[in-house]
């Protein structure tokens, strides 16, 4: 029978461990190296079974999409129900996902929360993009903790240190300002499972990466909550990157957030009912009101800033003119001769786009049918907009046959001969879009 084994998890100081392991079967999406998350407060006085939460929300969705069960020792009540709705979710989402059962020797159940217990602390994933920007815009009053996670789009690897840096630098400022705190967390989420073995697996069910279009909404969420225990954090919001209409197989959904919680603490997929042209709307009324030398930060190139060459960055410059904002005034080196080259750039493919994408810039044709253009070249570039074929841009877009043919090679290949050739999969993997992110 398919299974994946956790053991009991140990902490020293503020670092969880975890072994994992596996049925043969299964074997090749665990890289063998233990589960480790390093918090920036003390977690030794957290119970075990909250413990086991962190690992667990990065193991389940690879055992449901194998038919697999899960052992542990203990698990929060709350979270297994958690994991139950989670996983209906993305096996209603996903053929490829087959379900499979969690077993624990304890399961244990909290005890209510006395009376005024119910009202704690309030984190907030955050990385000062559009989208958590505009979650904290709307729950400001509750001066929620900045929570920041190193392990995903910047990974723990030493080369990714200085993005680290420019990051925590960039929301530590953020959070001083105004009178915030702050939670930093490092995790080897992506080394710990075999990321491009998923992905090679996967990859042709999904829009995306394993992480973007499975686990995320799950994993991240998971990982803050021995820091939510600690902390006494009953409310943890992430920032929602879709909006209602858009039916996307995604792994942060309201279906799959608003279901995680454990003892003591209930997760939120916010501004849910907002587009992203109306998230910046409401970032344009924040600068307006509290917040005129407000700087975004989004680019998929660079983190001491943003580039203002690449898709994203053009989309939100493209986006905060709509809203009535200055790009060059928060973070975005954007004049009227960009409209050209992004105009060129689209229509080349030269940006590997999703169907997100696609959606993003329909939200801005919508927005600039209603808008007067500032100028000739911008009029020209929404006159386009309006006629562009978003569809086939995105349909255009994709990876090189060489890196699907790795994927179906590695797909393929018994564990013994993966395990041989994985040096030169990793050195492939470089030039694939492991991770996508739009907050």
């Amino acid at each position: 029978m398919s299974a994946i084994i956790i053991d009991r998890p140990t902490v020293d100081g503020r670092t969880l461990e975890c072994e994992a392991r596996a049925t043969p079967d299964l074997e090749r999406f665990l890289t063998g190296e233990p589960f480790r998350t390093e918090y920036d407060v003390p977690i030794a006085e957290v119970p075990e079974e909250i413990l086991a939460i962190p690992v667990l929300a990065q193991v389940c969705p690879v055992a449901w999409a194998n038919g697999a069960d899960v052992y542990v020792e203990a698990v929060d009540a709350t979270f297994a129900r958690a994991l139950e709705d989670v996983k209906e979710t993305l096996c209603g989402m996903y053929d490829f996902l087959e379900g499979g059962t969690l077993y624990a020797r304890r399961t244990i159940d909290p005890d209510p929360p006395a009376d005024g217990e119910g009202d704690g602390e309030s984190g907030l994933l955050f990385t000062g993009g559009v989208d958590s920007t505009c979650s904290y815009v709307r729950h400001r009053e509750e001066s929620p903790t900045l929570i920041s996670i190193r392990g995903w789009t910047i990974t723990p690897d030493p080369a990714d240190d200085e993005s680290w840096r420019h990051l925590t630098d960039r929301v530590e400022s953020f959070a001083t300002e105004r009178g915030l705190e702050t939670a930093f967390l490092e995790s080897n989420m992506l080394s710990f499972l075999d990321h491009p073995m998923l992905l090679a697996h996967y990859k042709r069910h999904v829009d995306g990466a394993w992480y973007s279009s499975v686990g995320h909404g799950l994993g991240l969420l998971g990982l803050c909550a021995p820091l939510a225990h600690a902390r006494g954090m009953t409310n943890l919001y992430v920032a929602a990157t879709h909006w209602e209409g858009i039916d996307l197989e995604w792994g942060s959904r309201p279906d799959i957030d608003d279901n995680v919680r454990w003892a003591g603490t209930r997760c939120h997929h916010d501004c849910y009912e907002l587009t992203r042209q109306e998230r910046l709307d409401a970032i344009a009324d924040y600068v307006a009101s509290d917040a005129p030398g407000l700087e975004l930060q989004t680019c998929n190139v660079r983190m001491d800033g943003n580039c203002g060459r690449c898709e994203k960055c053009y989309r939100t410059a493209v986006g905060l003119r709509l809203a009535g904002l200055e790009p060059t005034e928060h973070g975005y080196p954007f004049a009227d001769h960009e409209y050209e080259r992004l105009r060129v750039a689209l229509e080349s493919g030269e940006w590997v786009l999703g169907q997100d994408e696609r959606y993003m810039w329909e939200d801005i044709r919508g927005r600039a049918r209603e808008t007067e253009s500032e100028s000739a070249t911008e009029r020209a570039f929404f006159e386009w907009l309006e006629t562009a074929d978003l569809a086939e841009l995105v349909s255009e877009s994709g990876p090189p046959l060489s890196h699907r043919l790795l994927h179906a090679g590695a797909r393929n290949a018994p564990s013994s001969v993966y395990n041989r050739l994985y040096p030169a999969w990793a050195t492939a993997k470089t030039g694939l879009r492991l991770v996508r992110s739009d907050r």
